[in-house]
C-alpha cells in the first residue's frame, strides 16, 4: 500500500537508475512531485517518462556549487518538502594505491554535497505554518557505515553520512524537519551487474543474511517512503538498515 505524499515535493538526487529511480518512482507514485536529480540530462528525461507526469528531470551536478545554487533557484519557485540524497560514489583501490586526493574527491561527492543539499533544502523547509507537514531529509548511507570489508573511501564517506544525518536531526528538530537515513545492504542494481551472477557471492549472501538473497531495487524505496510520510513524524535521527538481515546474522 503507498503511503499518500499528495502535494509534496521532493528531490531525490541519482534518480536515473537503480535505487534513486525507484525511490523516485514510489515517491510519485504516494502523490510527490518529484524533481529527478542527475549529470546526464537524457537519462534524465528518459526515467521522468517512465515514471510519469510527477516527475521531473532536474540535471545537474550535485558536486558544483554554482550548478546546485541554480538547481535550487529554480527549486525555490515552488518549495521542497522532501530531500533523498542518494548519490553515492565508490572508489575500490587498495589502500596501497590511494592518496588524499581520493579521500577528498570521494568525500565531495558523498557527504560534503550532501551537508549542502541538506543545508539549502533545510532553508526551503523552515518556517511552515501550524498544521503544516515538517520537511523531511532522508540520507542513503550503507551498512558500510556500520561492518568494513576494506573500501576504505567509501566506507569512511558513509560512516560520515551516518554522523550527519544525527547532527542534521538535532539541529533541524526544531523546525519540525526530520532528518533520518537508509541504510541498503546488497542490491542488485546496475552499478552490481557483474557482481550479481557471481556465484561466490550468492554463496556468502546465503550463508551470511537472514533472508539469503540479493535485494531488488524496488526494496529500498518503501522504507524512504515511509520515512518521508505523516506515519513516520516522530522519528528522527535513526538509520533504518534495508539489508535482508546482514547486519545481525551470524
Amino acid at each position: 500500500m503507498d503511503l499518500p505524499l499528495d502535494d509534496r515535493i521532493a528531490l531525490v538526487t541519482g534518480a536515473a537508475r537503480g535505487l534513486g529511480f525507484e525511490i523516485a518512482a514510489r515517491l510519485a507514485r504516494g502523490g510527490a512531485t518529484v524533481w529527478l536529480n542527475g549529470r546526464d540530462p537524457a537519462a534524465l528525461e528518459h526515467a521522468a517518462r517512465w515514471i510519469g507526469a510527477k516527475a521531473r528531470a532536474l540535471p545537474f551536478d550535485i558536486a558544483d556549487d554554482a550548478a546546485t545554487a541554480a538547481a535550487f533557484d529554480r527549486i525555490a519557485e515552488s518549495g521542497l518538502d522532501i530531500l533523498v540524497n542518494n548519490v553515492g560514489q565508490r572508489n575500490r583501490k587498495p589502500l596501497a594505491e590511494l592518496g588524499r586526493v581520493d579521500m577528498a574527491a570521494l568525500l565531495d561527492t558523498n557527504l560534503v554535497a550532501p551537508f549542502d543539499l541538506s543545508r539549502r533544502a533545510a532553508a526551503l523547509m523552515r518556517g511552515r505554518g501550524p498544521g503544516q507537514v515538517g520537511g523531511r531529509i532522508v540520507n542513503i548511507t550503507s551498512i558500510a557505515a556500520e561492518i568494513a570489508r576494506g573500501d576504505v573511501l567509501y566506507t569512511a564517506s558513509k560512516g560520515g553520512l551516518a554522523a550527519l544525518t544525527r547532527g542534521l536531526a538535532a539541529e533541524l528538530g526544531a523546525d519540525r524537519i526530520t532528518v533520518n537515513a537508509v541504510a541498503p545492504g546488497y542490491f542488485g542494481t546496475e552499478a552490481n551487474t557483474g557482481m550479481v551472477g557471481d556465484p561466490d557471492i550468492a554463496e556468502h549472501l546465503a550463508r551470511r543474511t537472514s533472508l539469503g538473497r540479493w535485494g531488488e531495487p524496488h526494496e529500498i524505496a518503501g522504507a524512504v517512503a515511509f520515512l518521508c510520510s505523516d506515519e513516520a513524524s516522530y522519528i528522527t535521527g535513526q538509520t533504518l538498515a534495508v539489508d535482508g538481515g546482514y547486519l545481525t546474522h551470524f
